[in-house]
């Protein structure tokens, strides 16, 4: 028995579904098209996760994270934070989740599996650990959420008052070309920045004529206005 996938499944809200199916772009030529929605809000996974996590192995994360539904991808995901979290004396079952993750990376495939999974686990990971992996993934990744893992882990990194990969993962994504990128270095430049608003500014003076304009506007979000003004002319 699956006992996550049957709590998860057990709260589904068509009521719901067209609205989800429109926020996350599931139509013809957008970023979500064919994925699939049961109607169930994060709260609501959360809570289910809370209860079910303990008694979940990796055959049913095996049969959740790869489910068609978006929700019980999200469970599955949030079910291996809950189970690395509580393996802190156990880095063999920690190394197990993490290289679940990095196998399973074609099932997250949105940027809310990717924001709400990857530094909770990989970036806590890799907190004292090489870091060539995030890298890789930004640098060879097979679609954009990979390479959306490879910045957005690097949250974990920032929280413990290191910024020196988001910067120069910045960098090698300063190019590309869809906006979901250009929002999360964007977000993340402007977390660093929290950290050391001198670094920012100095590190946009030499590049913010090259930035992508969103990536820029959340770069500067929190800069006094007068900054803002300035990069952005």
């Amino acid at each position: 028995m699956n006992i996550l996938l049957d709590q998860i499944m057990q709260h589904a809200d068509p009521s719901q579904v067209e609205g989800l199916m429109r926020f996350f772009k599931t139509g013809p030529g957008q970023y979500g098209y064919g994925d699939k929605f049961l109607g169930i809000k994060v709260p609501v996974t959360r809570g289910v996760v809370k209860e079910c996590w303990s008694k979940v192995d990796f055959d049913n994360l095996e049969e959740c994270v790869t489910s068609q539904y978006h929700e019980v991808r999200l469970s599955a995901l949030l079910t291996l934070i809950e189970i690395f979290s509580h393996a802190k004396k156990n880095p063999e079952l920690q190394k197990r989740c993490v290289d679940f993750y990095l196998s399973h990376t074609d099932r997250i495939n949105n940027w809310d599996l990717v924001d709400l999974s990857c530094y909770p686990l990989l970036g806590t990971w890799l907190l004292d650990k090489d870091r060539t992996l995030l890298y890789n993934l930004v640098r060879n990744g097979k679609t954009m959420w990979e390479q959306r893992i490879g910045i957005v882990s690097t949250m974990q990194f920032i929280r413990h008052g290191q910024t020196d990969d988001t910067y120069a993962i910045a960098e090698i994504l300063l190019d590309h070309k869809h906006d979901l990128i250009h929002k999360a270095v964007g977000w993340l430049l402007r977390e660093a920045g929290k950290r050391d608003t001198e670094k920012l500014k100095a590190w946009l003076e030499q590049r913010c004529h090259a930035m992508p304009r969103t990536m820029l506007r959340y770069a500067i979000e929190k800069l006094p206005e007068s900054d803002r003004h300035r990069f952005m002319a």
